[in-house]
């Protein structure tokens, strides 16, 4: 059996939970990433190439000047791929409800919607969004939430819903505890080292940066990730903010090593309401203390077991990174960390989803065995 993701998210973008999922689904399917379309001059079709985590890249493209059927053209592409590939049986597992409107008319064996965020509520989110997730709910088998909050967000709208929230690859951040070199852009950079890694959106606090910073100033505030759907002149320039762009999610933990605060500094609001940050657990198994605004999925259970400080403004920020910075004896806090951390695994998240896909394999498969009993 094969698997067709069909995503909004280029793979090459931002590791996340597409690429720990998929990946570990590779190690026994062929899968295949169906990015968005992108448009160009040239004929309606896809480049398809295979990523080091053995997963098949899809970009399918079409021609910017071809005034046809939008729709058509592209369940044309998505129809002559599926038939160079030779994909029959297959999982149909979706990102994004938009991809449905294109590929309705293909019949996986198991349709999965692993709902990673509240996309309506995103900046410049399609008008069409929310309806095409009404059809999404109708076809798929099994939805997944990223999360707690979304979870309880989505239980009642599908009688087959699974809480699956942000997890860790604790032996690749762990790295950051043990010795290693600074990266040359964060060498000279002084400490203290407040850090972020992730990408830098409408969900990003700005403004308390910027005023942690001017409150602060011989504080050093690190931020890594692209900058998307803002314009980056609003972006503060303090002399103690340093931008140092996308990084590989192999050179993360080097990154984190040289912090001495981890952050999570997002903005609350509807962008914001239902996400569970990934970097929760990755900055805590890197062993930094870590000090994030009131996402729900943080509060619970970060939050509530003292992993995490939660704060409001910029003026606690500083606060309780005052006391992280002043603080002697982290050990006890650590061993707490290391215990919680010890249930949660990519590999324990892909290997539940497995189990409920094969699950409801078995079921399909023994529906249509008792529908053709019936009609023999």
């Amino acid at each position: 059996m094969d698997l067709v993701c069909f995503s909004h998210l280029p793979w090459n973008f931002v590791y996340q939970r597409p690429q720990h999922l998929l990946s570990r689904f590779a190690l026994d399917y062929r899968v295949f990433y169906f990015q968005e379309f992108e448009y160009n001059d040239s004929h309606d079709g896809y480049a398809i190439n295979k990523s080091e985590e053995n997963v098949w890249i899809v970009i399918p493209h079409l021609h910017r000047h071809n005034g046809d059927d939008l729709l058509q053209r592209q369940r044309n592409i998505v129809s002559d791929f599926f038939k160079a590939e030779k994909i029959s049986t297959f999982i149909g597992w979706y990102y994004t409800p938009m991809s449905l409107l294109f590929s309705a008319h293909l019949q996986p064996t198991v349709t999965v919607y692993d709902c990673m965020d509240e996309l309506s509520a995103f900046k410049f989110a399609d008008p069409q969004l929310k309806e095409a997730e009404k059809l999404l709910f109708q076809k798929a088998d099994i939805v997944f939430t990223g999360g707690n909050s979304l979870y309880e967000a989505k239980k009642h709208q599908h009688p087959n819903v699974y809480a699956f929230p942000s997890s860790i690859d604790k032996d690749h951040f762990g790295r950051a505890r043990l010795q290693g070199k600074d990266p040359l852009d964060q060498l000279n950079i002084p400490h203290p080292r407040l850090g972020f890694f992730g990408v830098i959106d409408e969900r990003f606090d700005i403004s308390m940066i910027e005023q942690a910073a001017n409150m602060k100033p011989d504080w050093h505030f690190i931020l890594i990730g692209p900058v998307v759907k803002i314009d980056p002149e609003i972006l503060p320039r303090n002399n103690n903010i340093h931008y140092l762009g996308s990084k590989s999610y192999n050179e993360l933990p080097d990154y984190l090593r040289g912090w001495d605060i981890a952050l999570i500094p997002f903005a609350i609001n509807d962008s914001t309401k239902f996400i569970s940050p990934t970097k929760t657990p990755e900055y805590l198994a890197a062993g930094k203390a870590v000090i994030s605004t009131p996402i729900t999925d943080v509060i619970v259970p970060y939050g509530e077991i003292g992993m995490v400080h939660i704060v409001d403004n910029a003026e606690q920020l500083v606060e309780k990174a005052s006391l992280e910075l002043d603080a002697t004896e982290k050990e006890s806090w650590l061993s707490g960390v290391d215990d919680f951390l010890s249930n949660i695994s990519w590999d324990i998240t892909w290997q539940r989803m497995l189990e409920l896909i094969k699950k409801e394999v078995s079921h399909k498969q023994n529906l249509r065995t008792i529908k053709k009993e019936i009609y023999v």
